[in-house]
């Protein structure tokens, strides 16, 4: 008893637990510790570090679904707080014509949309005949007593082509002569109808909007409706042709009720200064309130486009050309709305 030795188990312990623990660092090149009594083994070490990592995918459905809630306010507060900064500090871009890309995208459109998708609930068709490069020339009938046609048409290309592209609507010279809508027009792309903006467009590779019509399509009487007016000289032509881009028909269905116009009062349109004063069923009589459009159920169309590249550069002086090609254009857009409005079940559905 008295050769015994005392062994220090404590000490044996602990070093072996510290090759224990050097075993299992990763990159070590060290195998794993031979099992003894109070070793860990290494799916237990790394099991202990899994809620960690997954922390957030262990996060109840409702919670995680809250917090991205929270995180898309928080997105839509900063970019919202960096826009009116970018407005209060003049950082932002407007080309030549004036036209506001970053305002147009991120207020007017959002403005626009809930008309187009709610209200009206436009279908759109054909939205592939739109190139996804390059300038194109869309013609489209024109009505409804006030331009929202235009507008509408404006938001339905933006949204539904998958380039997401811009529609520069050529507007009369009444539209900037008009306080507040002639900035708001600028500032969404649109420009005076006149060929030489209309060309200067077209070869910087933008897409067009224009409507013929005029004022005699847009303040035509209700008996009149879905029938075609004169499409003027055939001016758009020959800017197409000189710009080398594809025409393509557009037909819309449903505008033409949203304000039927079944009088006007010429008298108070002369003092007032405008084509006319429309009178229809709800308006003047309601006041306000009959300024209202009706929540027409609308189709916008766009055909096959109308190839200008393969004419000479002569031809856009070429009048029989240009009432050849002006015809066809007309033609194509009066059959589509006949087609559309035997489809229609209702005007309002």
């Amino acid at each position: 008893m008295a050769d015994a030795k005392v062994i220090p188990f404590d000490d044996d312990r602990s070093r072996s637990g510290a090759a224990r623990r050097r075993s299992v660092l990763p990159g070590s090149g060290r195998g794993q510790a031979p099992a003894g009594p109070g070793a860990a083994p290494v799916s237990a070490l790394r099991g202990s570090q899994a809620p960690v990592v997954g922390a957030q995918e262990a996060m109840p459905p409702e919670d995680a679904h809250e917090a991205s809630g929270r995180a898309g306010w928080d997105r839509r507060i900063a970019g919202g707080l960096a826009f009116l900064r970018r407005r209060v500090t003049g950082d932002y871009e407007v080309d030549e014509f004036g036209y506001d890309k970053e305002l147009t995208d991120q207020v007017l459109m959002s403005m626009l949309r809930p008309l187009a998708d709610k209200y009206f609930r436009v279908e759109v068709k054909g939205i592939e005949n739109i190139p996804s490069d390059g300038g194109a020339l869309i013609v489209a009938n024109h009505s409804g007593t006030l331009p929202l046609d235009g507008l509408m048409l404006q938001v339905a290309v933006h949204d539904n082509h998958p380039a997401e592209r811009h529609l520069r609507l050529l507007a009369a010279d009444l539209v900037f002569m008009l306080p507040v809508v002639n900035e708001l027009a600028r500032k969404a792309g649109h420009t005076l109808a006149c060929a030489e903006d209309a060309e200067r467009l077209l070869q910087r590779g933008e897409v067009v909007g224009v409507m013929p019509e005029g004022f005699k399509g847009i303040g035509k009487p209700f008996g009149e409706r879905y029938k075609l007016q004169r499409f003027g000289r055939g001016g758009f032509v020959s800017t197409a042709l000189r710009a080398g881009v594809p025409i393509v028909p557009c037909s819309i269905v449903g505008a033409e009720e949203i304000y039927p116009m079944i009088g006007n009062s010429k008298t108070l349109a002369r003092v007032l200064g405008v084509p006319y004063f429309p009178i229809t069923p709800t308006f003047p009589w309601l006041g306000p309130l009959g300024a209202v459009p009706l929540p027409t159920k609308w189709t916008i169309q766009f055909g096959e486009p109308i190839p200008t590249d393969g004419y000479p550069p002569e031809a856009a002086e070429d009048p029989m050309l240009m009432f050849n090609l002006t015809d066809q254009v007309r033609e194509q857009i009066q059959h589509t709305l006949y087609k559309l409005l035997v489809q229609r079940r209702s005007v309002f559905f």
